[in-house]
C-alpha cells in the first residue's frame, strides 16, 4: 500500500484490545490474498473487511468505496497529513492506504477487522499496533507467482514488471511474520488460516473474560 515521500507518521488505534482483534494479511500481489480472505469472511463470523484506499484508477468493475476509495493524489495526500490513514505507503508506482474511519469503529463497536495490505504498511502497523495478528501469504514459487498475475489479466504487461520486481522484495519480507500461510492448495490455505483466526478470537475472548472478572 502506498506512501507520500515524507508521510505523515501512522498513529496508534482506539478501540484496539484483546476482545476485537486487527487482522493484517499481507503478501506479494498476486499471491491470493483476496481469494484466501473472503472465503476466512465466509467461515468466520464476525469479521469486517476493511476498505483501502488507493489513487490508482479502477478496473472495469470495480466501485468506488467497495473494492477500494478511489482517490486523487491531493486528497490522499489531505488524509495522510491529518492522520485519517493508519498506514500509507506506495506501491508499484500507486498510493495505497488504510483509512482510519474503516477501522477504529468497528474495534470500538467490539468487531475484528481485517486488512488486507501490502508489506511497506504491514510494517508500519507492526509498530503502531502490536498486538495485532500479522499473516504473511507466500506463493508456493516465484514462478507461480508469475502465472497467477499474467493469467489474471488485470494489468498490462508493463504493470505485471512492475508487481513481480516488488513482489521479488517482498518475498525476502516472510522471515519478518510470526504466521506464515503457503497458498500452495486453496482449501488447505484457508483452512489454515481460518484455524489461526479462530485460535486468536478464542484467546482474545478468554482474555477479555479474565479482564472483566479481574483475574
Amino acid at each position: 500500500m502506498g506512501r507520500p515521500d515524507a508521510p505523515a507518521p501512522p498513529q496508534g488505534l482506539r478501540g484496539t484490545g484483546v476482545s476485537a482483534r486487527l487482522f493484517v494479511i499481507t503478501g506479494p500481489s498476486g499471491v491470493g490474498k483476496g481469494t484466501l480472505i473472503a472465503r476466512l469472511l465466509e467461515r468466520c463470523e464476525g469479521l469486517a473487511l476493511s476498505t483501502s484506499a488507493t489513487t490508482r484508477p479502477p478496473r472495469p468493475n470495480e466501485r468506488n468505496g467497495v473494492e477500494y476509495h478511489f482517490l486523487s493524489d491531493e486528497e490522499f495526500d489531505r488524509m495522510a497529513a491529518a492522520g485519517e490513514l493508519i498506514e500509507h505507503a506506495t506501491y508499484a508506482g500507486r498510493r495505497y492506504g488504510t483509512p482510519r474511519a474503516e477501522v477504529e469503529p468497528r474495534l470500538e463497536r467490539g468487531t475484528s477487522v481485517v486488512l488486507e495490505i501490502e508489506v511497506q504498511g504491514a510494517r508500519q502497523i507492526r509498530r503502531t499496533v502490536p498486538d495485532a495478528v500479522q499473516v504473511f501469504v507466500a506463493p508456493p514459487s516465484p514462478e507461480t507467482l508469475r502465472e497467477r498475475l499474467v493469467g489474471r489479466a488485470t494489468d498490462s504487461p508493463a504493470e505485471i514488471e512492475r508487481r513481480l520486481r516488488v513482489a521479488e522484495e517482498e518475498l525476502g519480507a516472510r522471515s519478518e511474520f510470526a504466521h506464515v500461510v503457503v497458498n500452495d492448495d486453496l482449501e488447505r490455505a484457508t483452512d489454515e488460516l481460518v484455524e489461526l483466526v479462530r485460535r486468536s478470537l478464542s484467546g482474545g475472548a478468554q482474555a477479555a473474560t479474565r479482564r472483566r472478572e479481574g483475574g
